[in-house]
C-alpha cells in the first residue's frame, strides 16, 4: 500500500522539484505537528495567512457555526447572506470612510484580476502601471503585473499595457499619466525581500495619481490584519487609497479574499456590461464567518500594538556576524544574508531543529520572517535561538 508521501509525490501537482514534503497532522498557535509528533514553530504563518495563530479557537467555533447554518447558496452578490453582510460592515468600519464597498473573492490573486477591471471600467483607460520586483498573484492578469521576468517568460504574451516602474524611486512617478487607469503598489513590497517605502515617496505616489485621475491600487494582501503594527499598511504613511486588495490573513486560516473601493467606483461593475464581475464562491460563508471571527480576534486582544515590541526582540536576539541587514515593518522581516546557498542550509538547518523559516520570491538572499501575529516573547527568543544556532 502507498504512503501519503508517494500518493503526495503521485496525484498531487508539485509546483517545484524540491517541496518541503512535512506531513502534518495538526497545527495550532504558533506550531505545526508531523506524523512523527514532532513539534515545528511556523515562523512563515502559511505565508502571512495565519496572523491569529492555527486554529484559533474563536476562528474555529465560527466555522462551526455556520456549516451548522449553511455553506454555499448561490454565486456572489445575489442573495443576503449574513456572514458576508456582517464582514463587510466590520471591515468598512475599521477603513477610512472612503472605502465602503466590499466585493468578496477568493483570494489575493483574484482581489487583484477584480480590480484591474475594476480600475479599466471605471477609468475608461487601459494602461496600468506596477512596479519592478512587485508579486500581485499568479493568474494570467496578475502575473502581467508582475515585475520579474524569470516568472512570465514562458506564459507570453501576457496582457498588454503594462508598464513598470522602479519601487521607492521618486523620478519614476512621473511616468503616471492621464493614459494611466491604475498604478497597483504593494505597500510594502513583500516578495522583493521586504522593501520598506520612504514617507514621501508615498505622499508623491498620492499626489500624482490624484492629479492624472489614476487610481491608485495598495495591495495589502501580506501587509494587512496587523502584520506591520498598524491595521493596514497605509496608515502608516499618512495616505488613503482608492482601491485596497485584501487576502491571506483575512479568513484566519479559510480561503478569502476582496478589494475594496469608494461605492460610487464599486457600482461601475453593475452595467456596460452588467455583471461586470462575477464569482461563484466569492464570499463563501464559512469563510466569512471565519474572517468576522478573525478580524475580533485582532481587535479585542490589540494584536497589532503588540506588533512593534516583537519586532524590537526579534532585531534584538538576532545578532550574528552572518547578518547584513534585518529589514522590515512590524512582524514582517527579511534577514539578509550573503547567498541563496547560506539561504537554503539555514533553512534545512532551522526545519532539521523544528523551525520552519523560508526565503521570497524575487530574494533568495533573504530569510523571511512572519510569524502568527500571536507568537510570545518566550517564543520568540526560542525561535531566534534556533537561528543563531543555525547560523552557527
Amino acid at each position: 500500500m502507498l504512503t501519503q508521501r508517494q500518493l503526495f509525490l503521485l496525484n498531487t501537482a508539485q509546483t517545484s522539484d524540491s517541496p518541503k514534503s512535512l506531513e502534518i497532522t495538526k497545527a495550532e498557535g504558533i506550531y505545526l505537528y508531523d506524523i512523527t509528533g514532532k513539534k515545528f514553530i511556523d515562523l512563515v504563518s502559511g505565508f502571512a495567512v495565519s496572523n491569529v495563530g492555527h486554529r484559533h479557537p474563536k476562528v474555529v467555533q465560527a466555522i462551526k457555526d455556520q456549516a451548522d447554518k449553511y455553506l454555499h447558496l448561490t454565486v456572489y452578490g445575489e442573495y443576503i447572506q449574513s456572514p458576508q453582510v456582517l464582514f463587510a460592515e466590520k471591515l468598512c468600519s475599521i477603513l477610512p470612510k472612503s472605502l465602503n464597498s466590499v466585493y468578496f473573492v477568493n483570494s489575493g490573486a483574484e482581489a487583484t484580476e477584480g480590480a484591474m477591471k475594476l480600475a479599466k471600467r471605471f477609468t475608461g483607460r487601459v494602461q496600468i502601471i506596477s512596479c519592478i520586483n512587485s508579486y500581485h498573484g499568479s493568474t494570467q492578469g496578475a502575473l502581467s503585473l508582475m515585475g520579474n521576468e524569470y516568472y512570465k517568460q514562458s506564459f507570453r504574451p501576457l496582457l498588454p499595457g503594462v508598464r513598470y516602474i522602479r519601487y521607492n524611486i521618486e523620478k519614476d512617478i512621473e511616468l503616471i499619466n492621464f493614459e494611466t487607469a491604475a498604478v497597483f503598489l504593494e505597500t510594502i513590497q513583500g516578495e522583493a525581500g521586504v522593501i520598506i517605502p520612504d514617507y514621501n515617496y508615498m505622499q508623491v505616489l498620492r499626489k500624482r495619481c490624484a492629479e492624472t485621475g489614476t487610481l491608485l491600487v495598495l495591495d495589502e494582501i501580506q501587509t494587512g490584519f496587523g502584520r506591520t503594527g498598524e491595521l493596514f499598511g497605509f496608515e502608516h504613511y499618512n495616505i488613503i487609497p482608492d482601491i485596497i486588495l485584501l487576502a491571506k490573513g483575512m479568513g484566519g486560516g479559510m480561503p478569502i479574499g476582496a478589494f475594496i473601493a469608494n461605492k460610487m467606483v464599486m457600482d461601475s461593475l453593475k452595467e456596460n456590461p452588467v455583471l461586470g464581475h462575477i464569482t461563484t464562491f466569492g464570499g463563501h460563508p464559512v469563510s466569512c464567518a471565519a474572517g468576522l471571527a478573525a478580524l475580533n480576534v485582532l481587535l479585542d486582544n490589540k494584536l497589532a500594538k503588540k506588533v512593534d515590541t516583537k519586532e524590537h526582540l526579534f532585531r534584538k536576539y538576532l545578532t550574528h556576524p552572518k547578518i547584513i541587514e534585518i529589514r522590515g515593518k512590524g512582524l514582517l522581516l527579511a534577514i539578509q544574508l550573503s547567498s541563496f546557498t547560506e539561504v537554503e542550509e539555514i533553512s534545512k538547518t532551522c526545519l532539521e531543529k523544528g523551525l520552519i523559516i523560508d526565503w521570497f520570491l524575487h530574494n533568495d538572499t533573504s530569510l523571511r520572517i512572519a510569524p502568527p501575529l500571536t507568537i510570545t516573547p518566550d517564543q520568540i527568543k526560542e525561535a531566534c535561538a534556533i537561528i543563531l544556532n543555525a547560523l552557527k
